[in-house]
């Protein structure tokens, strides 16, 4: 019988683009789940956008937005990353949705009405507040001298120069980051979830310390229940309570029957892993992909659905012991592992940095035409199933993708293709087929213990030892013996062995996978299939090159530093003169603008176009009493339903034109970049709130 599994990634905070550690989690997850899915499991693959908080409103009311408008803005630049680099999410979703707010006010309810006892307890405390902002502080938003060593400029929380933790009530000269206003002090009433309380402490106890996580963080947990020593010299006794209120305003989710009152945004981004199930299951994604057609509360109450969260070991504490407490004592299902990673640093262990080009921009990556499944390979090659952090060093990364996948395992199937008479295979020696299944068993072990590093030597070792035999059987010496019948054996044995190889980097290489399955004409591969060799007088396909090898200038290009921002005095001749990777057009004059009609108008409707990649169809009102029917080249950077109800701009006086799937009556206008493959994407026009359908731009 499969396995239920449902799995998530941390959810990324929405207010910027996914970077490399992003990408590093969510391979690391996908490969697991790719896995399980070739031994029949069925997986629930979900993530979301982590939308609330005090940073993202004071982040959009910077950029003149609302906080959805500036939420749904990042989510839109999701797909190209996760499509990019081949996640494979069954769905990904948002923590500002009616599901989250649904499941993160019921859990909080079940939490503060336990027949036993609540775990909910109200107080008043003391915190810094804004007047010129009319807000309560965060401690990340105050800063002032710090009370130990006395560096200016420090924040709230914890001295940056000497590392001393405090309250933000020590610093001396406070003020807001906000308004530069020096703060009051204000008393509030807080919504508290007693984690201190015997039975939370009895529980995460157990649970935290009975075989679930890795040792290194069960261990490092484990210090968390007992006296510990602050950095300042005082002294922790066990676990604390844990604040799960602010105060408005602020963007996240009212808690129920306590006006003003909002979930603190740690409270419900976790939900949000429930949220997002919730939303597939509502959208009959289960059903359509594993024939499930239980609710959502059913699965979730069924005892083989195992649950599994991916992290960095940034935010356990959030994982380890608010969110499994938060589970069990409202009466749900808590997590059967917790799966911690570290971090990735980048050339020998230098911390990332755009300015000095030691980032790694995963966008950049994919517009240089980088193979994503060089970077797969490459970070599962160092991948284990314990939270180390990992190094990206560009050399290393050259010499490993080029001398295992092309110069191993590529290698093979580019040879031994020559040596198959019309393409087709021959009866081949048994004994490699013993060593295959071998490697099966071994490697399917290791990708279920999440050590895909020790996988894919064990991976690579049997390519050398194909290679090592292909090479003493030499079948261009053979056929020039006049015995290319043995030729042929030697060869189709090698193509047997590289199925075998393919299905075992399948998890990691999705897309060469399906590359290598065209190739030779075979089924989809799992590990039971691959067991099985292809059947004697089997027809391949011709072979065509499956992966280039990675170049010095590719590497450089993608360290290159970005430009030096030029001086405010610097001569004019200095400033760029390629804006956007287009040069100015040539000067009009104003009567050549005004030949242009250009007006604000409503997207009323938005939806794809049957045959088409590329466009969406746009229903229009530009203030005419009726509508407009125009199609725009956008759908790879919007979703129909994001686009409803949107105001842009439109060239009202451009001349019908008759295309394919219908009459288009004027062109919307979009922003984009000269160099579309080193700059992807194009952006209509948002005019701000108050301009109304119809209205001329001048």
């Amino acid at each position: 019988m499969s396995r239920q599994l449902f799995v998530t990634t941390a959810l990324p905070y929405a207010n910027g683009n996914f970077h490399i550690g992003h990408i590093m989690e969510y391979i690391q997850a996908d490969i697991w789940v790719r896995f399980q899915r070739m031994q029949g499991n069925a997986v629930n693959f979900v993530g979301a956008d982590d939308t609330h908080g005090a940073p993202i409103m004071i982040a959009a009311e910077k950029a003149g937005k609302t906080p959805q408008q500036f939420v749904a803005d990042i989510a839109v630049g999701r797909k190209q990353y996760l499509d990019g680099f081949h996640i494979s999410f069954d769905n990904w979703h948002s923590t500002d949705s009616p599901e989250n707010t649904e499941l993160a006010r019921q859990i909080y309810r079940d939490l503060r009405d336990r027949a036993d006892g609540s775990l909910i307890e109200v107080r008043t405390i003391e915190q810094f507040f804004d007047p010129e902002k009319n807000m309560f502080l965060p401690d990340r938003y105050i800063k002032g001298e710090c009370p130990k060593c006395h560096a200016k400029d420090q924040y709230g929380d914890n001295c940056e120069v000497c590392g001393s933790v405090y309250a933000p009530t020590d610093l001396i000269n406070p003020f807001s980051v906000l308004s530069g206003a020096r703060p009051e002090l204000k008393n509030s009433e807080h919504f508290f979830f007693k984690l201190s309380d015997p039975r939370c402490v009895e529980f995460l106890e157990n649970w935290t310390q009975d075989g679930k996580l890795q040792p290194e963080v069960a261990n490092k947990i484990k210090e968390w229940f007992s006296v510990r020593t602050n950095p300042d010299g005082t002294t922790s006794e066990g676990l604390g309570d844990w604040d799960i209120s602010r105060d408005a305003p602020y963007f996240g989710i009212e808690i129920p029957d306590a006006p003003g009152k909002y979930f603190y945004v740690w409270l419900d981004a976790p939900v949000g892993y429930l949220a997002s199930l919730k939303n597939w299951f509502d959208k009959g994604g289960p059903k359509a992909k594993h024939g499930d057609t239980r609710s959502f509360d059913e699965y979730m109450a069924a005892s083989d659905t195992e649950q599994y969260h991916f992290i960095g070991k940034d935010i356990v504490t959030f994982h380890t012991l608010f969110w499994p407490a938060m589970l069990k004592f409202s009466g749900r299902k808590t997590p059967d592992n917790v799966f911690v990673h570290g971090f990735l640093t980048v050339n020998n262990g230098e911390k990332m940095s755009k300015s000095r080009g030691t980032g790694l921009d995963p966008l950049k990556y994919l517009s240089l035409g980088m193979n994503a499944e060089w970077l797969r390979y490459y970070l599962a090659a160092k991948l284990s199933a314990r939270n180390e952090d990992i190094d990206f060093n560009a050399d290393d990364f050259m010499a490993r993708v080029n001398s295992d996948l092309i110069g191993k395992y590529v290698n093979i199937a580019s040879r031994a293709a020559k040596f198959l008479p019309d393409n087709k295979l021959v009866p081949s020696g048994e004994p490699s087929h013993m060593k295959a299944d071998n490697l099966l068993k071994l490697v399917s072990e290791y990708y279920e213990q999440r050590e895909y590093g020790k996988a894919l030597r064990e991976i690579m070792a049997f390519a050398d030892n194909v290679n090592s035999r292909f090479d003493a059987a030499a079948p261009w010496k053979l056929v020039k013996e006049g015995k290319a019948d043995l030729a042929a054996e030697k060869s189709s044995e090698a193509i047997q062995m590289f199925r075998v190889m393919t299905a075992c980097l399948k998890p990691v290489m999705p897309g060469v996978a399906a590359a290598v399955e065209t190739f030779l004409q075979c089924d989809p591969l799992d590990f039971e299939i691959a067991a099985i060799p292809l059947p004697a007088s089997h027809q391949v396909g011709t072979y065509q090159h499956l992966m280039q090898r990675v170049t010095p200038e590719q590497l450089d290009a993608l360290f290159e530093p970005p430009a030096p921002v030029e001086s405010a005095q610097a001569a004019p001749e200095t400033v760029a003169t390629v804006p956007g990777g287009e040069e100015i057009a040539p000067l009009i004059t104003i009567d050549d603008f005004a030949k242009i009609d250009l007006r604000i108008a409503k997207i009323v409707n938005c939806e794809a176009v049957e045959g088409s990649t590329k466009l969406l169809r746009l229903t229009l009102d530009a203030g005419e009493g009726r509508h407009r029917n125009v199609f725009s080249g956008i759908a790879s950077m919007y979703k129909p339903e994001e686009l409803v109800g949107q105001l842009t701009v439109l060239v009202a006086n451009l001349a019908p034109r008759k295309m394919k799937f219908g009459v288009s009556e004027g062109m919307v206008m979009a922003a984009s970049h000269g160099d579309e493959k080193a700059n992807p994407g194009i952006y209509i026009l948002n005019p701000w709130p108050g301009a109304q359908p119809g209205m001329r731009i001048h």
